[in-house]
C-alpha cells in the first residue's frame, strides 16, 4: 500500500492555467463559461497584464449558438469557470496577430503560426 500525502494526478497538472497552456499546445478548444455565459474557446494566446493572466481566443459558439460575427475575444484567466479541454482541434484565425505590441515581452505560449507553403 502506498502512503502519500498529495492527491496522485494520473492526468497531470490540473487547474485554469495548465488547461489553457495545453489547449494552445495541442490546438485544442476550450469549454468555459464567462460571465455567466457557456462559450466553446479556441485559445490563441495566453498572455500577462498588469501582473494577471489573459488569454485570446477565438470564440467558436455562444451558449451553443455560432456567433454573429467572428471574433477574437480578450478574457481574463480567473473569469474562465468550469473550463475544460476539448477532443476539438482548431486552425488558426487569420484575426490572431502574434506580433501585435500588447504581446511584446509579456507572452507565455501562443499557437504556432500556420507553415508558409510559398517559401518552400
Amino acid at each position: 500500500m502506498k502512503l502519500t500525502l498529495e492527491a496522485e494526478r494520473p492526468d497531470g497538472p490540473s487547474g485554469a492555467t495548465p488547461t489553457v497552456l495545453e489547449a494552445i499546445v495541442r490546438q485544442l478548444c476550450l469549454s468555459a463559461t464567462y460571465n455567466r455565459t457557456r462559450m466553446i474557446l479556441a485559445p490563441h494566446i495566453l498572455y500577462t497584464r498588469n501582473a494577471a493572466l489573459y488569454v485570446d481566443a477565438f470564440v467558436v459558439s455562444r451558449e451553443g449558438m455560432l456567433p454573429r460575427e467572428p471574433k477574437m475575444g480578450v478574457f481574463k484567466l480567473d473569469g474562465l469557470n468550469d473550463l475544460q479541454l476539448l477532443q476539438r482541434p482548431f486552425e488558426a484565425s487569420d484575426m490572431f496577430q502574434p506580433e501585435a505590441a500588447k504581446y511584446a515581452g509579456v507572452t507565455l505560449m501562443a499557437i504556432e503560426p500556420p507553415a508558409n507553403d510559398s517559401q518552400l
